[in-house]
């Protein structure tokens, strides 16, 4: 079992929808994975792959785990958002198990890329935000991973890029998609074509990460901006982070469209009549998320 709870009183109880055991403290819960950890810190969850001696590269097994790990977040009221790093100085994803890809059949191959995609498409429609706190390489799914994240932190030593084409393949995570979509289809296609890695500095300059962060400093800048999130309504975060991803994959009409949709739902809640009256009464609001 991953992590090492301390002391103070431990409930045990089993979580039907996820299939785990739970240990849950006050502040923080820790859940048994193979490959992964997961930890709640307060609001907030941080879910590390934790396979340091393969540079945190995705096999099926992990994949299944960051899917279990990330439902438990979705569906457990507790938390307000996701931290995902890897664990290690080296790497963050370094990408897909290579052993395993070498030996999968066609068939194999298309089934291993829809469940890479479906927890992909999992992280970025959580509903909560997911930071990714990049702290060394993030290649193929690794970069794919951190694409489908909703805001993206680096440390100066990541190094970010999509190297499939150097193994006769290509993206398969979701890269040909959510890259050209974050970084521009000319910029993208150079990436995706060359196979060349850039390093944080460049992936700043073109959006694909927000913020370069020293490595001591990552974990907690990544809860700094979760706080600030979470100090907002969460149907309004919610309905937000819908809005941009839906309205990104149709046109601008439609996408305006779904915004004002979206702001009648927001208007609708009591959050906002607290959020408004507060603001009247020069006073912090009590967001309860209904």
């Amino acid at each position: 079992m991953t992590g090492n709870p301390g002391g103070g009183e431990i409930v045990r109880e089993l979580n039907s929808s996820c299939g785990i055991h739970r240990l849950m403290e006050q502040t923080l819960a820790h859940q048994s994975f193979e490959t992964i950890v997961y930890e709640q810190r307060n609001a907030s969850a941080l879910i590390m792959l934790n396979r340091p001696e393969v540079l945190n590269a995705l096999n099926q097994k992990a994949i299944r785990e960051l899917k279990a790990a990330f439902e438990c977040a979705r569906d457990d009221a507790r938390i307000g958002g996701v931290i995902l790093t890897g664990a290690g100085e080296r790497a963050f994803i370094a990408g897909a198990d290579i052993g395993e890809l070498a030996a999968a059949t066609p068939v194999e191959a298309v089934h291993a890329a829809r469940a890479g995609q479906a927890l992909l498409d999992l992280v970025e429609n959580l509903g909560k935000p997911v930071i990714a706190a990049v702290n060394g390489l993030a290649l193929g799914g690794g970069c794919e991973t951190a694409l489908a994240c909703t805001i993206r932190l680096a440390t100066p030593n990541a190094r970010f890029g999509q190297p499939e084409i150097k193994l006769g393949l290509i993206p398969g995570f979701g890269g040909t998609q959510r890259l050209p979509r974050v970084v521009g289809k000319s910029v993208a296609l150079q990436l995706i074509l060359t196979g060349e890695m850039i390093p944080a500095e460049d992936a700043l300059r073109i959006g694909l990460v927000s913020e370069i962060v020293e490595p001591s400093k990552l974990i907690d800048r990544a809860q700094e901006m979760l706080a600030k999130i979470n100090a907002n309504a969460p149907l309004s975060v919610r309905h937000a982070i819908a809005a941009v991803n839906c309205g990104l994959d149709g046109s601008l009409s439609e996408g305006l469209a779904l915004e004002a949709a979206l702001f009648g739902v927001c208007a609708s809640t009591d959050d906002k009549t607290e959020g408004t009256k507060a603001f009247l009464e020069k006073r912090p609001p009590k967001f309860t998320g209904r």
